[in-house]
């Protein structure tokens, strides 16, 4: 089988070219008439074309946000489209969905803010797309080479660590490896629509917290107040400090089996 990936040089789309070694790379500036070159003999396209979304936000960054996502898919769609590709696995957030909601994929109810705006967007583009076609909405990616763990573990590794504002706030997590194992479930199974690519426990920040400083054997006695991460983020802060509780429904409806269902599981396996 043959995979091409946009993204491939990021933190998920460097574990795909492992799990799938045939593969070709469509980059960000490459024209229509350049990806259907490359999408010759493909048979899956796996799109995570974005500029990074942890980065203060202004109106100029907003705007190269939109554009990574929206107008690169849209380009990428009118080439598959015109070719022999035979499934388009796409990518959006648990930033879609509000907060403070317990939520699967029969939510219908889209975040009234920036993210969620952003990521329906995305997710219409890819759904222009007349190939079978799968959206898989990521939560916090736990992996040892990147992502939001490698920013968090000097600060714990320290013993500066800590919860954010009271620790309540949910976060909605996937481990890398299970991540890998849902693109393989998704190709081999032929599934379309979306999934929620977050493992079956989502935890407050407390527990990940106090479970992040156990498996370091670090102290987790400094709490990060919220207007610090506003001061340094503005906006953005929200991908941090947004509380989502999401549950993988329709990946656990369709027999996908978690490996790392607890974060416990997932660290050790991380950082043991």
């Amino acid at each position: 089988m043959k995979v091409a990936i946009t993204g491939a040089s990021g933190f998920v789309g460097t574990a795909l070219q492992k799990i799938f070694p045939d593969n070709v790379s469509i980059h960000r500036n490459d024209d229509e008439v350049k990806i259907l070159q490359k999408l010759q003999g493909v048979d899956v396209v796996i799109n995570l074309a974005g500029a990074p979304i942890i980065k203060k936000w202004n109106d100029a960054y907003k705007k190269v946000l939109y554009s990574s996502r929206i107008d690169t898919t849209k380009t990428l769609v009118s080439a598959i489209n015109k070719s022999d590709v035979k499934q388009f696995i796409s990518t959006s957030a648990v930033g879609i969905y509000p907060d403070d909601k317990v939520c699967d994929e029969t939510t219908q109810e889209i975040a009234p803010d920036f993210l969620g705006t952003l990521a329906s967007a995305w997710e219409a583009e890819a759904l222009t797309c007349n190939k079978p076609t799968t959206i898989l909405r990521f939560g916090v990616i736990m992996g040892a080479n990147g992502g939001a763990l490698s920013q968090m573990l000097l600060p714990f590794r320290l013993g500066v660590g800590g919860i954010i504002g009271d620790g309540k706030m949910m976060t909605s997590w996937i481990d890398l490896d299970d991540l890998m194992r849902i693109y393989e479930f998704v190709v081999e199974n032929k599934l379309e629509g979306i999934f929620n690519a977050t493992a079956p426990q989502p935890i407050s920040n407390y527990k990940f917290t106090k479970s992040l400083g156990s498996v370091l054997h670090r102290p987790t006695i400094f709490p990060l107040p919220i207007f610090v991460l506003k001061l340094i983020y503005g906006e953005a802060s929200t991908v941090l400090t947004g509380s989502k509780e999401i549950y993988p429904r329709a990946l656990m409806d369709a027999g996908f089996k978690f490996r790392y269902n607890d974060i416990y599981s997932s660290l050790s396996h991380i950082l043991g």
